[in-house]
Protein backbone atom coordinates (compact mmCIF):
# COMPACT_ATOMS: atom_id res chain seq x y z
CA UNK A 1 0.00 0.00 0.00
CA UNK A 2 1.29 3.60 -1.38
CA UNK A 3 2.04 5.27 2.30
CA UNK A 4 3.83 9.42 3.27
CA UNK A 5 5.87 9.39 5.91
CA UNK A 6 4.87 13.33 5.88
CA UNK A 7 1.43 11.89 7.71
CA UNK A 8 2.55 10.07 10.17
CA UNK A 9 -0.33 9.17 11.36
CA UNK A 10 -2.05 12.25 10.57
CA UNK A 11 -4.73 12.51 7.61
CA UNK A 12 -3.29 15.66 5.74
CA UNK A 13 -0.09 17.09 5.00
CA UNK A 14 0.73 20.80 3.58
CA UNK A 15 3.97 22.14 2.24
CA UNK A 16 4.35 25.16 0.80
CA UNK A 17 7.48 27.26 -1.11
CA UNK A 18 7.40 30.78 -2.02
CA UNK A 19 10.26 31.90 -4.26
CA UNK A 20 11.12 35.73 -6.06
CA UNK A 21 13.58 37.28 -8.42
CA UNK A 22 15.41 40.53 -7.55
CA UNK A 23 17.96 42.30 -10.09
CA UNK A 24 21.31 41.81 -8.64
CA UNK A 25 24.54 43.79 -8.94
CA UNK A 26 25.86 42.94 -13.18
CA UNK A 27 24.54 40.42 -15.02
CA UNK A 28 23.08 38.71 -11.95
CA UNK A 29 19.81 37.93 -10.22
CA UNK A 30 19.21 37.21 -6.62
CA UNK A 31 17.01 34.01 -5.94
CA UNK A 32 15.26 33.73 -3.04
CA UNK A 33 13.08 30.53 -1.65
CA UNK A 34 11.54 30.14 1.43
CA UNK A 35 10.03 26.53 1.53
CA UNK A 36 7.97 24.68 4.54
CA UNK A 37 5.78 22.46 6.61
CA UNK A 38 4.10 22.87 9.98
CA UNK A 39 7.30 21.60 11.50
CA UNK A 40 10.71 23.36 9.62
CA UNK A 41 11.07 26.13 7.24
CA UNK A 42 13.68 27.12 5.47
CA UNK A 43 15.11 29.92 3.08
CA UNK A 44 17.87 29.85 0.63
CA UNK A 45 19.38 32.68 -1.14
CA UNK A 46 21.02 32.54 -3.97
CA UNK A 47 22.95 35.21 -6.48
CA UNK A 48 22.99 33.80 -9.65
CA UNK A 49 24.00 34.04 -13.53
CA UNK A 50 21.16 34.07 -16.49
CA UNK A 51 21.25 31.38 -19.13
CA UNK A 52 23.77 30.53 -20.63
CA UNK A 53 25.71 30.04 -17.80
CA UNK A 54 23.72 29.30 -14.81
CA UNK A 55 26.01 29.84 -12.60
CA UNK A 56 25.90 30.37 -8.71
CA UNK A 57 28.30 33.10 -7.80
CA UNK A 58 27.17 33.04 -4.23
CA UNK A 59 24.53 31.28 -1.51
CA UNK A 60 23.39 31.55 2.00
CA UNK A 61 20.83 29.44 3.85
CA UNK A 62 19.11 29.91 7.34
CA UNK A 63 16.24 27.82 9.09
CA UNK A 64 13.32 29.98 9.77
CA UNK A 65 11.38 27.68 11.74
CA UNK A 66 12.12 23.91 13.39
CA UNK A 67 15.09 21.88 13.32
CA UNK A 68 17.65 22.08 10.56
CA UNK A 69 21.09 20.95 10.48
CA UNK A 70 23.51 24.01 11.41
CA UNK A 71 26.33 22.72 9.58
CA UNK A 72 24.58 21.87 6.46
CA UNK A 73 23.06 25.68 6.22
CA UNK A 74 27.02 26.71 6.49
CA UNK A 75 28.02 24.44 3.84
CA UNK A 76 25.17 25.45 1.80
CA UNK A 77 27.48 28.11 0.97
CA UNK A 78 30.01 25.94 -1.03
CA UNK A 79 27.36 26.35 -4.06
CA UNK A 80 29.29 29.14 -5.24
CA UNK A 81 30.95 28.13 -8.34
CA UNK A 82 28.10 25.19 -9.05
CA UNK A 83 26.37 25.66 -12.53
CA UNK A 84 22.47 24.96 -12.74
CA UNK A 85 22.03 22.60 -14.81
CA UNK A 86 22.93 18.38 -15.36
CA UNK A 87 24.76 17.11 -11.79
CA UNK A 88 23.42 20.39 -9.65
CA UNK A 89 21.02 18.36 -7.78
CA UNK A 90 23.01 15.60 -6.70
CA UNK A 91 25.77 19.00 -5.75
CA UNK A 92 22.47 19.97 -3.62
CA UNK A 93 22.09 16.84 -1.67
CA UNK A 94 25.80 16.66 -0.96
CA UNK A 95 26.28 19.83 0.78
CA UNK A 96 22.75 19.56 2.62
CA UNK A 97 24.01 16.31 3.78
CA UNK A 98 21.54 13.90 5.96
CA UNK A 99 20.43 15.75 9.03
CA UNK A 100 17.06 17.59 9.76
CA UNK A 101 15.72 19.53 6.98
CA UNK A 102 18.36 18.09 4.00
CA UNK A 103 15.33 17.55 1.73
CA UNK A 104 13.73 20.93 2.60
CA UNK A 105 17.32 22.61 1.64
CA UNK A 106 17.53 20.68 -1.61
CA UNK A 107 14.32 21.19 -2.53
CA UNK A 108 15.24 24.97 -2.36
CA UNK A 109 18.03 24.54 -4.43
CA UNK A 110 16.31 22.75 -7.33
CA UNK A 111 13.37 25.74 -6.79
CA UNK A 112 15.93 28.89 -7.09
CA UNK A 113 17.55 26.58 -10.81
CA UNK A 114 13.75 26.52 -12.11
CA UNK A 115 13.16 30.47 -10.81
CA UNK A 116 16.27 31.00 -13.08
CA UNK A 117 14.30 29.75 -16.05
CA UNK A 118 12.22 32.62 -15.43
CA UNK A 119 14.07 35.92 -15.85
CA UNK A 120 16.97 37.00 -18.12
CA UNK A 121 18.76 39.51 -19.50
CA UNK A 122 18.28 40.59 -22.96
CA UNK A 123 19.59 44.04 -24.43
CA UNK A 124 16.95 46.29 -23.65
CA UNK A 125 16.15 47.37 -27.20
CA UNK A 126 15.58 43.64 -27.97
CA UNK A 127 13.57 43.19 -25.09
CA UNK A 128 11.26 46.30 -26.58
CA UNK A 129 10.06 43.86 -29.08
CA UNK A 130 7.82 42.36 -26.33
CA UNK A 131 5.84 45.41 -25.99
CA UNK A 132 4.41 45.41 -29.52
CA UNK A 133 5.12 42.15 -31.01
CA UNK A 134 2.75 39.70 -28.85
CA UNK A 135 2.82 36.02 -28.26
CA UNK A 136 5.16 36.07 -31.59
CA UNK A 137 7.78 38.23 -30.11
CA UNK A 138 7.68 36.74 -27.09
CA UNK A 139 7.75 33.00 -28.22
CA UNK A 140 10.82 34.31 -29.79
CA UNK A 141 12.78 36.06 -27.13
CA UNK A 142 12.25 33.25 -24.81
CA UNK A 143 14.23 30.81 -27.30
CA UNK A 144 16.70 33.45 -27.17
CA UNK A 145 17.02 34.46 -24.10
CA UNK A 146 17.09 30.77 -22.24
CA UNK A 147 19.57 28.28 -23.90
CA UNK A 148 17.62 25.05 -22.94
CA UNK A 149 14.14 26.23 -23.94
CA UNK A 150 14.19 25.27 -27.58
CA UNK A 151 12.34 21.70 -28.00
CA UNK A 152 12.23 20.99 -24.26
CA UNK A 153 8.04 20.71 -23.80
CA UNK A 154 5.36 21.08 -26.94
CA UNK A 155 4.93 24.98 -26.70
CA UNK A 156 8.84 25.26 -27.77
CA UNK A 157 9.04 22.43 -30.54
CA UNK A 158 8.23 22.88 -34.51
CA UNK A 159 4.33 21.83 -33.57
CA UNK A 160 4.11 24.57 -31.04
CA UNK A 161 5.57 27.10 -33.18
CA UNK A 162 3.47 26.30 -36.19
CA UNK A 163 0.30 27.09 -33.46
CA UNK A 164 1.32 30.87 -33.77
CA UNK A 165 0.29 30.93 -37.39
CA UNK A 166 -2.56 28.67 -37.59
CA UNK A 167 -4.84 30.09 -33.99
CA UNK A 168 -4.90 32.93 -31.89
CA UNK A 169 -2.06 32.31 -28.87
CA UNK A 170 -2.26 34.84 -25.88
CA UNK A 171 0.76 35.48 -23.16
CA UNK A 172 1.56 37.56 -19.96
CA UNK A 173 5.13 37.38 -20.84
CA UNK A 174 6.04 41.32 -20.22
CA UNK A 175 9.09 43.27 -20.83
CA UNK A 176 10.32 43.21 -17.39
CA UNK A 177 11.07 39.04 -17.64
CA UNK A 178 13.50 39.46 -20.88
CA UNK A 179 15.22 43.34 -19.19
CA UNK A 180 14.30 43.92 -16.01
CA UNK A 181 14.58 47.22 -14.67
CA UNK A 182 18.23 48.00 -12.24
CA UNK A 183 17.80 47.80 -8.84
CA UNK A 184 13.95 46.04 -9.72
CA UNK A 185 12.69 43.66 -7.16
CA UNK A 186 10.54 41.04 -7.36
CA UNK A 187 10.75 40.57 -10.77
CA UNK A 188 9.49 37.34 -10.75
CA UNK A 189 6.89 35.92 -7.82
CA UNK A 190 5.78 32.37 -7.78
CA UNK A 191 3.92 30.55 -4.55
CA UNK A 192 2.96 26.48 -4.68
CA UNK A 193 1.31 24.36 -2.09
CA UNK A 194 1.38 21.03 -1.92
CA UNK A 195 -1.30 19.00 0.21
CA UNK A 196 -1.92 15.13 0.90
CA UNK A 197 -5.17 14.24 1.89
CA UNK A 198 -5.97 10.70 3.36
CA UNK A 199 -9.56 9.69 3.05
CA UNK A 200 -9.64 5.78 3.41
CA UNK A 201 -9.31 4.17 1.31
CA UNK A 202 -8.66 7.14 -1.68
CA UNK A 203 -5.19 9.71 -0.74
CA UNK A 204 -5.73 12.85 -2.85
CA UNK A 205 -2.58 14.96 -3.77
CA UNK A 206 -3.30 18.13 -4.66
CA UNK A 207 -0.32 20.44 -6.01
CA UNK A 208 -0.89 24.42 -6.92
CA UNK A 209 1.61 26.69 -8.75
CA UNK A 210 0.58 30.46 -9.53
CA UNK A 211 2.88 33.15 -11.00
CA UNK A 212 3.34 36.04 -13.25
CA UNK A 213 2.67 33.42 -16.16
CA UNK A 214 1.63 29.96 -14.63
CA UNK A 215 -1.26 29.34 -12.80
CA UNK A 216 -1.85 25.09 -12.04
CA UNK A 217 -4.05 23.33 -9.80
CA UNK A 218 -3.51 19.44 -9.58
CA UNK A 219 -5.10 16.62 -8.16
CA UNK A 220 -4.62 12.81 -8.08
CA UNK A 221 -6.61 10.40 -6.12
CA UNK A 222 -5.30 6.91 -5.52
CA UNK A 223 -6.96 3.96 -4.58
CA UNK A 224 -5.05 2.35 -1.76
CA UNK A 225 -6.38 -1.37 -1.94
CA UNK A 226 -4.98 -1.40 -5.62
CA UNK A 227 -2.51 1.56 -5.79
CA UNK A 228 -3.75 3.23 -8.93
CA UNK A 229 -4.16 6.66 -10.04
CA UNK A 230 -8.20 6.68 -10.61
CA UNK A 231 -8.57 10.17 -11.25
CA UNK A 232 -5.80 12.93 -12.56
CA UNK A 233 -7.18 16.80 -13.38
CA UNK A 234 -5.83 19.94 -13.38
CA UNK A 235 -6.90 23.50 -13.68
CA UNK A 236 -5.05 25.85 -15.77
CA UNK A 237 -5.92 29.45 -14.77
CA UNK A 238 -2.90 31.14 -16.81
CA UNK A 239 -0.39 29.73 -19.23
CA UNK A 240 2.42 31.49 -20.77
CA UNK A 241 1.25 30.72 -24.40
CA UNK A 242 -2.86 30.36 -24.26
CA UNK A 243 -3.77 28.23 -27.64
CA UNK A 244 -0.05 26.57 -27.05
CA UNK A 245 0.06 25.55 -24.16
CA UNK A 246 -2.93 24.39 -23.82
CA UNK A 247 -2.49 21.24 -26.04
CA UNK A 248 -0.25 19.09 -23.58
CA UNK A 249 -2.19 19.53 -20.63
CA UNK A 250 -4.71 16.92 -21.50
CA UNK A 251 -2.23 14.78 -21.00
CA UNK A 252 -2.71 14.27 -17.61
CA UNK A 253 -5.89 11.75 -18.13
CA UNK A 254 -3.53 9.65 -19.62
CA UNK A 255 -2.49 8.70 -15.71
CA UNK A 256 -5.43 7.50 -14.97
CA UNK A 257 -5.24 3.97 -14.23
CA UNK A 258 -0.99 4.09 -14.08
CA UNK A 259 0.01 2.33 -11.04
CA UNK A 260 1.69 3.91 -8.61
CA UNK A 261 4.95 2.51 -7.93
CA UNK A 262 8.64 3.20 -8.22
CA UNK A 263 8.62 3.01 -11.57
CA UNK A 264 6.45 5.90 -12.28
CA UNK A 265 8.69 8.76 -11.96
CA UNK A 266 10.24 7.52 -14.82
CA UNK A 267 7.26 6.78 -16.57
CA UNK A 268 5.99 10.33 -16.63
CA UNK A 269 9.01 11.29 -18.11
CA UNK A 270 7.13 10.06 -21.32
CA UNK A 271 3.40 10.37 -20.25
CA UNK A 272 3.89 14.08 -19.30
CA UNK A 273 7.02 15.75 -20.25
CA UNK A 274 9.14 15.80 -23.37
CA UNK A 275 8.73 17.41 -26.31
CA UNK A 276 5.14 16.59 -26.74
CA UNK A 277 4.66 17.95 -23.49
CA UNK A 278 4.32 20.20 -20.43
CA UNK A 279 7.52 20.75 -18.49
CA UNK A 280 5.64 22.43 -15.56
CA UNK A 281 2.86 19.60 -15.80
CA UNK A 282 5.97 17.35 -15.01
CA UNK A 283 7.66 18.87 -12.59
CA UNK A 284 4.90 19.79 -10.22
CA UNK A 285 3.67 15.87 -10.53
CA UNK A 286 7.10 14.45 -9.93
CA UNK A 287 7.33 16.54 -7.09
CA UNK A 288 4.31 15.48 -5.52
CA UNK A 289 5.46 11.74 -6.00
CA UNK A 290 8.77 12.67 -4.16
CA UNK A 291 6.27 13.02 -0.80
CA UNK A 292 4.78 9.12 -1.51
CA UNK A 293 6.87 5.73 -0.12
CA UNK A 294 7.04 3.63 -3.79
Amino acid sequence: MITSPHLDGRGRYERSMDGWVDDADGNAFTHTVRIGDDRRQVELSAVCTPSPGYEVRSAKARALDGDVDPTALDRLGDLAGARMVGGFTRRLTELAGGGPGAQFLVDAGIEIARLARQATRLAPEVAARALTGGARACWELDNSGWVDLPNSCFTYSSKGRALLDSREVTTPMVVELYSPPRGARRVFVRRKVMRLVHTAPRLHLFHAMHDNVHGFDLHYEIDLLSDTIVAADSVTSRLPYQGICTEPQVRIHGLVGERVDAGLRKRIQVLLGGEQGCAQLYDLTADLLKLLSL
